[in-house]
């Protein structure tokens, strides 16, 4: 028996359409509906929010808040061997019942745009990471090259 909500919920995905398991997890009396409050009217406007973001920090933030309110865990990863573009980097929504397909390809696609606008944010990012280090400035003086500055200090 599907249970009846206090909120309005994402209307369901036309048959064959989507694997969001939407009617298994309004059947299971304790399944996390959070995800379902997400409506087609809510996304629009989480997509606009997304492609809005300035900063590395709000973009932390939104994350935060999407795992908060929602329970949608958005993942930026960015590979080890490096990242020369923005498709260096991974960008995905961790697999839930509930989690339409559409949102699982809109909302990385809204963050993949911003950040191709705001390449500031991935370098911040990256640096984050740890990745824009260059560890062969750390050696320099132990080179013998004194006269280079140390920019790690």
């Amino acid at each position: 028996m599907v249970q009846q909500l206090p909120f309005p919920i994402r209307t369901e995905c036309p048959p064959g359409a989507c694997t969001c398991d939407r009617e298994r997890l309004l059947e299971d009396p304790a399944g996390d509906l959070r995800v379902l409050k997400l409506t087609r009217e809510e996304e629009k406007r989480l997509i606009a929010r997304i492609e809005a973001i300035a900063t590395y920090d709000e973009l932390r933030r939104l994350t935060g808040k999407l795992q908060d309110m929602v329970g949608i865990d958005l993942q930026i990863t960015p590979s080890v061997h490096g990242v020369r573009t923005v498709r260096g980097l991974t960008i995905r929504l961790a697999e839930r019942p509930g989690l339409c397909r559409k949102l699982r390809q809109s909302i990385p696609a809204a963050v993949r745009r911003c950040l191709d606008r705001k390449p500031d944010i991935v370098y911040a990012m990256l640096d984050a990471h740890g990745l824009l280090a260059d560890p062969g400035l750390a050696t320099s003086d132990a080179a013998g090259d004194a006269g280079a500055p140390d920019l790690l200090s």
